[in-house]
């Protein structure tokens, strides 16, 4: 939930209050609160992507708060009436609304903000293949190729958020879920009334009822569903009479599937620094900064979301420094579709070499924005 920010002064409290017992403070606070509204939002750019880092506020700054990484926010403890809702971020044209605001439901709003002509060209990531390695190896290969098996990526477990793991099976056609003894929750495919062999990271659980709401699905990255006592991949049939009832691969997460920093955040303020020109945007130069195209910059499409044929977008913001680099404290993101593109991208700049920027025939620091496309065939990837 996007943070909450209050700048108005609080009233003076009371000093009879101060002799009421706290237990009878419940009921004024609760008459305080009668009345007021709250507005919940969302703020992307021109092309829908949410905007991370805007800055929203209500009535000038009585009221404000900045949005998260989905393009949220949410606003509180609102005075009823028609409001004005603005929404400011570096490199975008501001954005207002008016809203009203009342003391029964929450009033919700969509903001775009048009970005100001600051971007520079897209690098697109486009390989046409995959070379895989380390435990999860086999799983990327076999989701890619999409064969027999049925399989559930992590994205889509993210998106459904399902609070058990029999409850995301349940979706699969030709799924069902059984309770068995001692509140067990079992697992019965298409025309089976045995429950299937389950392995966990490559390893079979033991041969009786796997309990599977006991692995939180937000443990998993993977899991793939074979119905055929054959369609499973060979070294997954334990033996014929149990792999007749159907094969469940479970992978976990671990340190090599998550990305290293979420949300890379400036240490310092970018908007400040263009403010008192310490900085140039690329309407203030003669010669605007750009990648340099003769050095090869190093950005690796993950593995996983590639295996999955899950395209991405990340727009990242940063200065490029008189040396070409960019600069230390800087960098931070404007958009990402995926906690593991930005990872990528942060993982890249940190060694990205570009041309500064040139004003008066000196080089000079300059703010950029950078959108980097990652993109696949639709198609399984050739091998």
């Amino acid at each position: 939930m996007a943070r909450l920010e209050r700048t108005r002064g609080a009233a003076a409290r009371p000093v009879w209050l101060e002799l009421v017992p706290s237990a009878a403070l419940l009921f004024p606070i609760i008459l305080s609160a009668q009345g007021l509204g709250s507005i919940a939002g969302v703020v992307t750019d021109s092309s829908g992507f949410p905007i991370l880092g805007a800055h929203v506020t209500v009535d000038s700054v009585s009221f404000n708060a900045f949005t998260d990484e989905n393009g949220r926010f949410l606003l509180g403890s609102l005075p009823p009436g028609v409001r004005r809702l603005s929404a400011r971020r570096l490199g975008f044209q501001p954005a207002a609304v008016d809203v009203q605001v009342s003391g029964v439901e929450r009033a919700t709003v969509s903001l775009r903000m048009n970005a100001l002509p600051i971007s520079l060209a897209p690098v697109v990531v486009r390989p046409d293949r995959m070379r895989y390695t380390g435990r999860l190896a086999g799983y990327y290969e076999r989701l890619e190729k999409k064969g027999s098996g049925v399989f559930i990526t992590r994205d889509q477990i993210d998106r459904e958020n399902p609070s058990t793991l029999g409850q995301l099976l349940q979706h699969v056609p030709g799924i069902r879920a059984v309770r068995g003894r001692a509140g067990i929750t079992g697992i019965r495919m298409r025309g089976r009334n045995c429950g299937p062999l389950v392995w966990i990271d490559g390893t079979p659980m033991p041969a009786a009822e796997a309990d599977l709401d006991a692995f939180p699905p937000h443990t998993v990255q993977g899991i793939e569903l074979y119905l055929g006592s054959t369609s499973a991949p060979m070294r997954y049939i334990h033996n014929r009479d149990r792999s007749s009832c159907g094969t469940i691969l479970i992978w976990s997460r671990g340190p090599d599937t998550d990305p290293i920093v979420r949300t890379p955040t400036p240490s310092v303020d970018l908007t400040d620094l263009v403010r008192g020109l310490a900085v140039f945007d690329a309407n203030q130069v003669d010669k605007p900064a750009r990648l340099d195209t003769t050095r090869a910059l190093r950005l690796e499409f993950p593995p996983p979301l590639f295996a999955a044929r899950v395209p991405g977008l990340v727009i990242a913001e940063f200065v490029v420094d008189t040396a070409g680099r960019v600069e230390n404290g800087t960098l931070g993101i404007v958009s990402s579709t995926a906690p593991l593109f930005t990872d990528a991208v942060r993982v890249a700049l940190q060694t990205a070499s570009y041309l500064p920027a040139v004003k008066d025939g000196k080089a000079v620091r300059q703010f950029v924005q950078q959108p980097f496309q990652f993109a696949v065939d639709r198609a399984p990837g050739r091998k």
